[in-house]
């Protein structure tokens, strides 16, 4: 027997939505929400987390405060849910005052169904106190793992969220995400405040994506993409690498043999856009793009996505292969890397995560008085990009506090403990990922939803990735492993079934396994015929991790499986399994030496004038930006250089951008940080020309 709400909200989704039913997981979230229940919700993007709120917001006659970080998401679901007739509204720091205020008068009449907000927004004097005039009947917090600094997108507005809703919080609370680990999961409940949340962490499963991962040396990597996209139904395919550059190079390499355009963040928003429209029509047949720029496209029938180097995170790796089968045909999602990348990787959070000594120095220059950050780079003898890095870090973890140009002594004396923390479970997720990449023998769809932490999941294989289905990989070739590698192998088997579970470090130094290393004692050539067990169902390879001096160390258990103890038994048998081959060696490497040259980038000239901070165009544009941002981050209560870093103004100032379009060529100039500072930045280089 259907529940009164069940009936409410089933009468709603038809009649309202033009739904003829939930999609999987949809109505208990709906339910739960209805009936007034806090939640956290962790499901894929496009598996319909919006009608999750917008179902029980409706259904609770009155209006849903939305909390998104994101003016383009935001505008894109205001004008859906006008368009079905719903009373909807916005405000954020792209429209204007008047807009605005007729928004709020709209709010406290109780005209709106739907009103949307930047977490931004709730610093501005007054502006909880109006919502609370009227508290709304839920209040949705989207991209919620921004407010955990242990999610990959922190977003330090985030963290006022609770503390400036609490005259609302009559209302449940819904916080939304497509990507959070167990750590970030239970962070957003604990930010938020959280009364006894029902968790809804599903739907991660994709049952046709086939992952495959293969080590190969950079050198090979374009070779076989090229390789791999002439196999056939791979097209449409988007290939994914780490910088702008070779993201150029590799377009102009594929270009011979297939339509292909790069798409980065250095070019132009109408090259973007017009490359963006001819993938999503049909016109390219791929699509090279850094990771580090998330394109935001929903095209249905993209058969092959091609990672080529290690991902940063998991939570990226997913988000990225969820691009491809949204059509739910069968799909390949590629990975090819080496330990070269995890150098790359381990570089730049070493940038990121500066050595402890160099926070602490900054701390105990704070001891006594607030000081300037001028003050602070020549005290501290560090570069401007060091010190703007460490002092977002000390304020980050309540070491600091910073106003405009002025930092002071922080509150927290544990900042430390939360430093190191954080620092290493970046390392973890990092080692994480190589780990996923290595494989373990089990399957790669159950890896990957046991990481979101689904356990409504079945735990079924998905009978289609390497580990599942060896034999219908497109990028890893499979052959039996010769006589001195089986016996090797057998012997490994005997040692397991002997001593139990070992750690793979151990077992390769045992005496025993010394006994049999002859010139098989590379430790590679161990690895592979451990992953080649493991593939093959005969060894089990489980990932975990100890601590040495603050840091955590990853490393692999290898135990026998149920087959692998019976092959034991059977001592006079041939051991059975197979061993990856990488498919690349042999062909024929790209290099920048190709006869396809990859096309010039486009520069912005700058106008001419005396060299770079030598004249007075530089060194009035650099003062009057410099100003205009601790005047913004005054306002905003918040460090100078979560507005801008001091690289990108001096970028600014070398360039001297006339245009939106020649502000978008500035790294650290992203779409964000130009709808919210273009213009003005701009007015400011108009009004220094006109000056001098």
């Amino acid at each position: 027997m259907h529940s009164a709400g069940h009936d409410i909200l089933v009468k709603l989704i038809k009649e309202r939505f033009g739904f003829s039913d939930f999609r999987p997981f949809q109505e208990k979230v709906c339910q739960a929400v209805f009936a007034g229940h806090d939640a956290l919700l962790v499901m894929p993007t496009g598996a319909g987390k919006s009608l999750c709120y917008q179902l029980p917001g409706v259904a609770k006659c009155g209006t849903t405060l939305v909390i998104s970080p994101l003016i383009a998401l935001m505008e894109d679901q205001v004008s859906r849910l006008q368009t079905m007739r719903f009373r909807a509204e916005r405000i954020h720091s792209g429209r204007d005052r008047l807009s605005s205020r007729e928004v709020c008068i709209k709010y406290l009449r109780g005209d709106l169904d739907f009103l949307f907000i930047a977490p931004e927004r709730l610093k501005v004097p007054g502006f909880p106190e109006m919502l609370a005039k009227r508290p709304p009947v839920l209040i949705a917090v989207d991209e919620a793992h921004c407010i955990s600094h242990w999610g990959h997108d922190f977003r330090p507005d985030y963290r006022l969220i609770e503390e400036r809703t609490q005259a609302l919080r009559s209302a449940p609370i819904i916080a939304m995400t497509a990507t959070a680990t167990s750590i970030v999961q239970n962070d957003i409940v604990s930010q938020l405040k959280l009364k006894s949340p029902k968790l809804f962490i599903h739907g991660f499963r994709r049952n046709n994506i086939g992952i495959e991962s293969l080590e190969s040396k950079p050198s090979e990597r374009s070779a076989l993409v090229l390789q791999l996209l002439k196999k056939e139904n791979r097209l449409p395919a988007i290939v994914y690498t780490q910088t702008r550059n070779f993201a150029e190079e590799l377009a102009a390499f594929l270009g011979s043999t297939f339509k292909v355009a790069p798409y980065h963040a250095g070019l132009n928003a109408n090259i973007r856009d017009k490359t963006q429209t001819a993938f999503l029509q049909g016109a390219l047949d791929v699509i090279v793009a850094t990771i580090a720029f998330g394109m935001g496209i929903d095209k249905p029938n993209v058969r092959t996505v091609i990672h080529t180097a290690l991902p940063g995170t998991l939570e990226n790796y997913y988000q990225e292969i969820g691009r491809a089968g949204r059509d739910g045909l069968p799909s390949r999602a590629i990975m090819l890397y080496s330990y070269a990348d995890m150098r790359t990787h381990t570089y730049f959070l070493e940038q990121d995560y500066p050595e402890l000594s160099v926070l602490s120095r900054i701390f105990e220059e704070l001891d006594t008085e607030a000081k300037t950050i001028e003050f602070l780079q020549g005290e501290c003898s560090m570069s401007s990009d060091e010190l703007q890095k460490s002092l977002e870090k000390l304020w980050i973890h309540g070491g600091a506090k910073i106003i405009g140009e002025d930092v002071f002594l922080g509150d927290r004396k544990n900042w430390v403990s939360s430093y190191l923390a954080q620092q290493n479970y970046k390392k973890a997720e990092l080692n994480a990922m190589l780990g996923f990449a290595k494989g373990s023998g089990r399957c790669r769809m159950v890896e990957l939803v046991r990481h979101f932490g689904d356990v409504e999941d079945s735990g079924d294989p998905c009978g289609i990735c390497d580990s599942c289905a060896a034999g219908d990989c497109i990028a890893n070739i499979w052959q039996g492993p010769s006589d001195d590698e089986r016996e090797y192998a057998k012997h490994i088997l005997g040692i397991l079934d002997e001593l139990g579970p070992q750690t793979t470090g151990k077992l390769f130094s045992h005496p025993k396994t010394k006994e049999h290393h002859g010139h098989l004692s590379d430790r590679s050539k161990f690895e592979s015929i451990c992953q080649g067990l493991a593939l093959s169902g005969l060894v089990l390879l489980t990932r975990d991790t100890f601590e040495k001096e603050g840091r955590k160390i990853s490393f692999y258990w290898i135990s026998l499986t149920n087959e692998g103890r019976k092959s034991c038994e059977k001592s006079s048998s041939v051991v059975s399994f197979q061993m990856r081959v990488n498919q690349s060696r042999g062909a024929a490497s790209f290099s920048k030496k190709s006869k396809s040259k990859p096309p010039k980038k486009q520069v912005v000239e700058r106008p001419s004038s005396n060299d770079a901070w030598d004249g007075e165009f530089e060194t009035t544009l650099w003062g009057r930006l410099k100003s205009w941002r601790s005047s913004k981050a005054k306002s905003k209560k918040t460090p100078a250089f979560t507005i801008l870093s001091n690289e990108v103004l001096k970028k600014i100032v070398e360039i001297s951008p006339v245009s939106v379009d020649e502000l978008e060529s500035i790294k650290g100039m992203g779409p964000k940080k130009i709808s919210q500072y273009g213009d003005e930045i701009l007015e400011i280089i108009e009004q220094v020309s006109s000056e001098i």
